[in-house]
């Protein structure tokens, strides 16, 4: 797939309005009851940002971002602007925050993965855009060092150590991420007017699997 390892423009990103989506099949039994089926896996998130543009300098970046991925051709990374780290917005990462396996001796790879857990049910999301450098790893509690004990792949998401955890040691890690998106259009309709009079250009994102 194609995909531009380049960040949208964050100050806009963290303006704009959006977050999960679900699809889910319904159907009404003639009891009353209905049976219910969700033919995704996981979510796919989308967003409108542009709730984030504020400026004619904001307009003119978005242009250019947006010829540049030539419309819905390019994917590229979007910092969400509810949901970019491993831990609650309010806290910083820390090498604790999520389980992303147990070693067994041998295996030296491990995928990023978010955790959403409520009242007893949760959610695993594949984390494949980690940001550089954000990303804190623990073996059994205790932290290494990114470089020396392990790297990351920022387009995968995949945590490699240079030695493998032991059987049945955590592995744990803490991170900041972008979602993979694209845009959801291939053409951008802003009118000058109607932006200096307070209307809002759309500029609908859609995630990608990467």
């Amino acid at each position: 797939m194609s995909f531009h390892e380049v960040l949208f423009p964050v100050d806009i990103a963290l303006n704009s309005e959006g977050g999960p989506t679900r699809k889910t099949d319904i159907v009404a039994l003639v009891s009353g009851h209905e049976e219910r089926n969700s033919p995704w896996a996981g979510s796919r998130r989308s967003f409108n940002a542009g709730y984030g543009v504020k400026s004619i300098a904001d307009i003119e970046e978005i242009i250019a971002f947006f010829e540049a991925r030539c419309g819905r051709l390019y994917g590229f990374r979007f910092r969400d602007p509810f949901d970019f780290k491993s831990c609650p917005l309010a806290a910083a990462p820390a090498p604790d925050d999520q389980l992303i396996g147990a070693g067994d001796g041998s295996e030296t790879g491990f995928q990023l993965v978010k955790r959403y857990v409520s009242g007893g049910a949760s959610y695993v999301r594949s984390v494949k855009k980690p940001v550089a450098g954000s990303a804190r790893v623990a073996v059994d509690g205790a932290e290494l060092t990114e470089g020396a004990d392990f790297t990351i792949d920022e387009t995968s998401g995949v945590v490699a150590f240079a030695s493998p955890p032991g059987a049945g040691l955590s592995v744990t890690a803490g991170f900041l991420f972008d979602c993979p998106v694209r845009f959801d259009t291939d053409e951008l309709r802003i009118n000058l007017a109607a932006f200096e009079a307070g209307d809002i250009p759309s500029i609908p994102l859609i995630e990608v699997l990467v």
